[in-house]
């Protein structure tokens, strides 16, 4: 099972991967956990190359190298464990390429984007997406005094364009739309019950 968590910065999304480990913890459940990009060495050196490394990136540049992390990920993690019957629970995939740099950076037209997202994926597609929506101002106070990367520094008119494009995402029948605003243990809640509708 692929378990993917969406939003802008400063949704909430690592607090509720962290309570939804320590449930299956409690619950003796297989599990692995990536942050994307990331996961692996490759991947770990083009995050490190794309979020810190320089400010200035064409944006068709970010676009492949985004798209370049994310194939080294499923090939050599996601899908193993998932043929194993593990559950992979993932901080961001390929819906952040098309929020990000579709609908944010306009990098490139959509349906350009959707051909490389099902290359760079290997077409593994998540079973469940998790959005947590907030406003972009709410957002940015969250994120106020956080040391920001280079597409957090991105300002909040990108942030509108990005959210505008999860809102059309989210109505993708994987997705279950999540008010950030509500407390954490109200949102963990609300994941939990949808999870137990795929988990059985």
């Amino acid at each position: 099972m692929l378990i993917s968590f969406e939003g802008i910065d400063g949704c909430g999304k690592s607090t509720q991967i962290e309570l939804l480990k320590a449930y299956f913890k409690k619950n003796n459940i297989s599990f692995s956990v990536f942050r994307e990009p990331g996961g692996t060495e490759i991947s770990e050196k083009i995050r490190n190359l794309l979020l810190h490394e320089t400010d200035d990136m064409d944006p068709v540049t970010e676009l492949l190298l985004f798209s370049a992390a994310r194939s080294q990920l499923v090939t050599e993690e996601i899908k193993p464990r998932i043929k194993k019957g593990e559950i992979v629970v993932l901080d961001r995939f390929f819906d952040s390429t098309t929020a990000y740099q579709g609908y944010g950076r306009g990098s490139a037209e959509l349906t350009q984007i959707e051909i490389l997202n099902q290359l760079a994926t290997h077409q593994t597609e998540p079973d469940v997406t998790f959005y947590l929506r907030i406003d972009p101002k709410e957002a940015a106070k969250r994120t106020k005094t956080a040391e920001k990367d280079r597409m957090e520094k991105a300002g909040e008119r990108f942030f509108k364009k990005v959210r505008e494009g999860y809102d059309k995402l989210s109505r993708l029948d994987r997705y279950e739309v999540l008010d950030a605003t509500e407390s954490p243990d109200e949102i963990h809640h609300k994941i939990i019950q949808r999870l137990s509708k795929e988990l059985g």
